[in-house]
């Protein structure tokens, strides 16, 4: 009995947050359906918890982004391994990127909304692209002055020039030593401010999704329940086939046995602690028993972990998609897919604040209006937990197939006979 009690303890400390976060958004999914229109009196207490986020996109971008490249090492570690999981990290990440595009291409997931209202009153109409595609480039990636980078309508730029800083105080050295800790003390603190922003989310995102049902009707709450359904059953499916072909691809049937055989605990983890990081110690003890090398195992899932995230980026194709419906906009295949890989590969190495970065991100790229933003940390909150099971069982997979790049093709039965 006691076993279970503190099973459910840690449960409860888990999805404390998203659980929070759900139970808000089911009320004011009722208080929208029951009051409708008159729900109108709420969007003021939505706004704020937006502007509240937008007022610290900039700064968590540039010390986030910055602090993460300043403090970074070298990792001292054969070229080939890292040549290798960078390859098998970047084909991974595709090919979650075109299931998740192939899956809600055909699928509307908020179907039967007023594109022409929710234009209207989201005071914004989608922009459409530029015809001289230089200059948009230009101005997508740089501004002609220091003072625009303090805008959120020039994310990128201040992206890049955020990357930029963190490069240049790491080769800085000891010169650099001061300023690094400037950017760490202030990365601690912008972090603080987004614990005690999230701490009124609750609040703001009841009122914001009350607006959005009582305004815009049903239909979009089915939107986020269809989307809820949907991403899951892709979740598992994509674990079930793809990590399979990949086991397979690394050790024929007996890496696909290993692979079931040990993929449990890594799997229960990320589920019970919705946290990737958290799953590192049992990823990486769950590689070294299916096969994999230590060396490879250690650095394969460490590095996953900021740089490898099926789940993240089926997710980010489904934020997209969700705002292309709700919006009807007509899309390039090659702009979404784009979109949700720069989305994620941006911002990879930030622990904390990524998620709302690379929100941003698809808004500012795909050119809806940012007060679009609490709709897509609705669907983030609520496919949570599937996420971050495949974000934590693709690194089990990707490293059984980087062993196999380097260890060669028998390298499942060397490591059994030692």
């Amino acid at each position: 009995m006691k076993v279970g009690d503190d099973c459910l303890k840690k449960f409860l400390k888990s999805y404390k947050g998203t659980l929070i976060l759900l139970a808000s958004i089911i009320v004011g999914a009722i208080i929208g359906i029951v009051f409708k229109e008159d729900t109108k009196i709420l969007k003021p207490f939505g706004d704020i918890f937006l502007n509240l986020l937008l007022v610290s996109i900039v700064p968590l971008i540039f010390f986030t982004i910055t602090s993460s490249i300043a403090k970074m090492k070298s990792p001292k570690r054969i070229g080939k391994i890292l040549a290798s999981i960078v390859g098998v990290f970047v084909v991974t990440s595709l090919v979650a990127c075109i299931v998740g595009f192939l899956v809600t291409k055909p699928i509307n997931l908020v179907e039967g909304s007023d594109t022409e209202k929710i234009k209207e009153i989201f005071s914004s109409d989608v922009e459409e692209e530029s015809v001289d595609i230089g200059e948009s480039t230009v101005n997508l990636l740089t501004v002609n002055d220091f003072s625009k980078l303090l805008s959120r309508n020039n994310i990128i730029a201040l992206l890049i020039f955020s990357i930029m800083v963190g490069i240049a105080t790491n080769m800085s050295k000891e010169k650099g030593n001061k300023f690094k800790e400037f950017l760490e003390s202030g990365n601690e603190v912008i972090q603080n401010v987004i614990k005690i922003i999230m701490y009124y989310a609750p609040i703001g995102l009841c009122c914001y999704f009350a607006y959005l049902i009582g305004t815009f009707g049903g239909e979009i709450g089915v939107g986020f329940l269809r989307t809820f359904i949907i991403y899951h059953v892709v979740c598992i499916l994509f674990f079930v086939i793809f990590y399979s072909l990949y086991a397979m691809l690394a050790g024929g049937k007996k890496g696909l046995k290993a692979f079931w055989k040990n993929a449990l605990a890594p799997t229960v983890t990320s589920l019970a602690t919705c946290s990737s990081a958290a799953s590192i110690p049992v990823n990486v003890e769950a590689s070294k028993k299916i096969g994999v090398s230590d060396d490879v195992a250690q650095t394969t899932i460490p590095m996953g972990t900021s740089f490898h995230k099926d789940g993240s980026i089926i997710g980010s194709v489904f934020k997209i998609m969700f705002l292309v419906c709700l919006f009807g906009s007509d899309v390039s295949t090659l702009k979404v897919l784009g979109v949700a890989l720069l989305a994620n590969l941006l911002i990879t190495g930030v622990p904390i604040g990524g998620g709302t970065i690379s929100e941003m991100m698809i808004i500012t790229l795909m050119g809806y209006p940012v007060e679009a933003l609490p709709i897509l940390t609705m669907i983030a909150t609520i496919i949570d937990p599937g996420a971050t099971m495949l974000n934590v069982v693709g690194d089990t997979s990707s490293s059984m197939l980087v062993a196999r790049i380097v260890d060669g093709k028998n390298w499942l039965k060397e490591k059994v006979k030692k």
